[in-house]
């Protein structure tokens, strides 16, 4: 995949950005990115807010050229969790993916990632990876959150962090191409598994626990509880 990188100093979401473009007609290639050294606007799933200060984080969207169904987007998003995952265990940092789009370093999130599937040539996979974000601004977020300067200890280059994700994207991408989730399927469940733990998923106002039974085809969660096992593909994971 040949990646090439547009960076803007400010946007409000670079793929809100990307979606203007294929509205308006303009051609879009695989591998095409858009990286903004501050985001205003971004969001993650169920429209949670995705903000980004001037150049401490990473922010960007790439476009993956696809006729995949619809059914596939969630393993694309699983995809680039774990390109996110060998990048920051390459640095010593301890990560593991979270079903269904965030990676985490000892329960507090790193990255969060959200694909959006633009009819009829592909997907969008926006990524926002904390990277020089320091203890109090993470303690200002209502969840549990980290970066790599927290993690390492120093801070890190922001460009040259993008670029270093594009060999571990290029290897996944590849394979989910090649076939799907089921080309990420093991290397998937070694690290956000084991098969067997409790989970407990929160949808809106509906939460069902039972143990971690698997994935589907396409990287749904299977939830095995007293009725059975339960196919889930939305939902927050604790």
């Amino acid at each position: 995949m040949n990646f090439q990188v547009e960076w803007f100093d400010r946007l409000a979401s670079t793929n809100a950005l990307m979606r203007d473009r294929f509205s308006q007609g303009l051609e879009i290639r695989s591998g095409q990115m858009i990286a903004a050294r501050e985001q205003t606007a971004g969001r993650g799933r169920q429209d949670r807010k995705w903000l980004s200060a001037p150049n401490q984080n990473l922010c960007f969207s790439l476009f993956v050229q696809t006729d995949a169904e619809l059914a596939t987007v969630p393993s694309l998003t699983m995809a680039a969790a774990l390109a996110v995952n060998d990048l920051l265990r390459s640095l010593g940092i301890l990560s593991a993916p979270k079903w269904p789009n965030d990676v985490l370093v000892g329960g507090r999130k790193i990255c969060g990632i959200l694909s959006e599937r633009v009819e009829p040539s592909g997907i969008i996979v926006g990524i926002g990876l904390n990277v020089n974000m320091t203890n109090e601004e993470a303690e200002a977020i209502d969840r549990p959150a980290t970066s790599m300067l927290i993690e390492s200890g120093k801070p890190h280059n922001i460009p040259q962090t993008l670029e270093a994700l594009f060999q571990p994207l290029e290897y996944w991408i590849g394979e989910w191409q090649k076939g799907g989730f089921s080309k990420l399927r093991e290397t998937w469940i070694q690290q956000a598994g084991p098969i067997g733990k409790p989970l407990s998923v929160h949808d809106g106002d509906i939460v069902k626990s039972g143990a971690l039974a698997g994935f589907g085809d396409h990287g749904e969660l299977l939830l095995k509880t007293g009725n059975g096992i339960e196919t889930i593909w939305t939902g927050d994971v604790s």
